[in-house]
């Protein structure tokens, strides 16, 4: 009776133990993502990426293209009709031009409104070097996304907005984000699913991409043609042009 006693306490530690061992803190998650897309190394060498390819939005179509460079450098540009909308960040000023709306001059963006290209600005990603950039992590456990197993990687930006990731439990690559920012005392939330991941540098990036507000099953649908890394591109780029009237503040007096 003594040995079958031992037998099934040894059995139970096992499978007490077998969780336990299983278990991941919130940084080996996010070193195990950081090595899925390529490791620190080569994701590093990246100096800058220009990302080509096509916006899908119900029966909306657009050419889409997107520069960054580093240290915290980001353009974007939706193309229709031969008309461009840009939105920039050179690392301080944030700046637009949107001609859709018969706005052909440049503007500066509040606070709230360059957020976004504030993180997309950073070229290794939020979650590379989180907490020097001031951010928090938090693991959430698993959750499962289209049948996927997922860790849920929660992070909280300095600036106090929320990032969700889904990363496959298998491969660590992420799959999808939840975001919630605070736009105006307002809470904004959106979803974005990523797939058709591929090599560039050495660096895996998502070829295709779909985001929307969360519970809006109309997506913004983005199908990547071409990524280009370490090309010379023009800082010029991401600098706000001088508008007419700061260009000839005395209007045009001789």
């Amino acid at each position: 009776m003594r040995r079958i006693f031992l037998m099934v306490a040894a059995v139970a530690a096992v499978a007490f133990m077998a969780p336990v061992a299983a278990a991941q803190t919130v940084d080996e998650v996010i070193a195990k993502n950081i090595e899925a897309r390529g490791g620190m190394e080569k994701i590093r060498a990246l100096k800058t990426i220009r990302t080509l390819g096509k916006l899908n939005a119900g029966s909306f179509r657009a050419a889409f293209q997107q520069e960054n460079s580093r240290p915290d450098s980001v353009r974007k540009e939706v193309t229709i009709q031969g008309l461009t909308q840009i939105r920039a960040y050179d690392g301080k000023t944030g700046w637009q031009v949107s001609p859709f709306g018969g706005r052909k001059d440049p503007q500066l963006l509040s606070a709230d409104d360059m957020k976004d290209l504030v993180v997309d600005a950073d070229v290794d990603g939020p979650l590379v070097d989180y907490k020097q950039k001031g951010h928090t992590a938090e693991l959430l456990g698993h959750d499962s996304v289209e049948g996927t197993d997922c860790f849920k990687v929660k992070l909280t930006l300095k600036n106090g907005d929320v990032r969700i990731y889904y990363l496959d439990a298998d491969s660590f690559m992420q799959i999808k984000l939840k975001t919630q920012t605070m736009v105006r005392g307002t809470l904004e939330e959106r979803e974005t699913l990523y797939g058709d991941y591929d090599q560039v540098n050495g660096v895996y990036f998502p070829f295709a991409w779909e985001s929307g507000e969360k519970g809006d099953s109309n997506r913004v649908k983005i199908v990547v043609e071409k990524i280009e890394a370490n090309t010379p591109i023009d800082d010029k780029l991401y600098t706000m042009p001088a508008t007419k009237a700061a260009a000839n503040p005395a209007g045009g007096a001789q």
